[in-house]
């Protein structure tokens, strides 16, 4: 979740206000195992765990269990990695990865390997999650490394490289100021490979989302592919979307 130092004091509503709780204990039951995550709630709210992120990392867990009822299989059967022992991982980038949970996630359950990103004042926090959870990415063959990129910046994408198959993404459509910047990235990633594809869990907040929405259905054909039911208090639930460039057959 990318936002600026200067965005603390947002108030996202109080049905998602998560728990001041220091760490947070997630069990990924494909893999046996718990992600542990720390939160930060006093450094701003890229430092908490959001909604959108606990989609994504359930939606993994799943497809891990059983590829054959997951929305995530056509995605992932183009790829050779499927979380067991294969010679040609999956490359993953994750875009305001906060605190970095639906990266390691994605590392363990598909043995793959991860970059998770954030702006620089985010990245010690993220190095101590990835830190915490190495050993048990690394048990199911899975890498995470962690690096700055501020998006609409160009050369901070080249800096990475451009060995990408997949981008990830939670809750990362929120500041209207930021719609133009994230899909100047997302437009330099997957344009330059037309087999790449974006998954992006949201939950939308307010009316005005729906500007990036249709900024983005100019360069990407832009599906749904899972829709969470409401929580309790709210009236609807985290919707994942899949971006791919124009004109690709799937």
């Amino acid at each position: 979740m990318a936002f600026r130092e200067d965005d603390d004091d947002v108030n996202i509503g109080e049905n998602e206000e998560p728990s001041e709780s220091e760490f947070h204990m997630n069990r990924i039951n494909s893999i046996e195992s718990t992600v542990v995550i720390r939160q930060l709630p006093s450094q701003g709210i890229a430092f908490k765990l959001w909604l959108p992120a606990t989609t994504l990392v359930t939606l993994l867990d799943n497809y891990r269990r059983d590829p054959n009822t997951s929305p995530l299989t056509r995605t992932f059967s183009s790829f050779q990695s499927d979380g067991s022992d294969s010679s040609s991982p999956i490359n993953i980038f994750e875009l305001g990865s906060g605190t970095g949970i639906v990266g390691i996630a994605a590392a363990a359950t598909l043995g793959a390997n991860v970059t998770v990103t954030d702006l620089p004042n985010v990245i010690e926090n993220l190095k101590f999650n990835v830190d915490a959870n190495a050993e048990v990415v690394a048990r199911f063959g899975g890498k995470v490394h962690v690096a700055s990129l501020r998006w609409g910046e160009i050369n901070d994408v080249e800096v990475l490289g451009q060995n990408v198959d997949l981008i990830l993404a939670s809750d990362v459509v929120y500041h209207e100021r930021l719609y133009d910047p994230l899909l100047k990235t997302l437009r330099f990633l997957l344009l330059e490979g037309s087999k790449r594809e974006f998954l992006m869990a949201h939950l939308k907040r307010w009316k005005k989302e729906s500007i990036f929405f249709k900024k983005a259905r100019r360069f990407f054909d832009v599906d749904v592919i899972h829709c969470d039911d409401p929580q309790e208090g709210s009236r609807i639930g985290v919707v994942v979307y899949r971006f791919a460039p124009k004109n690709q057959t799937f």
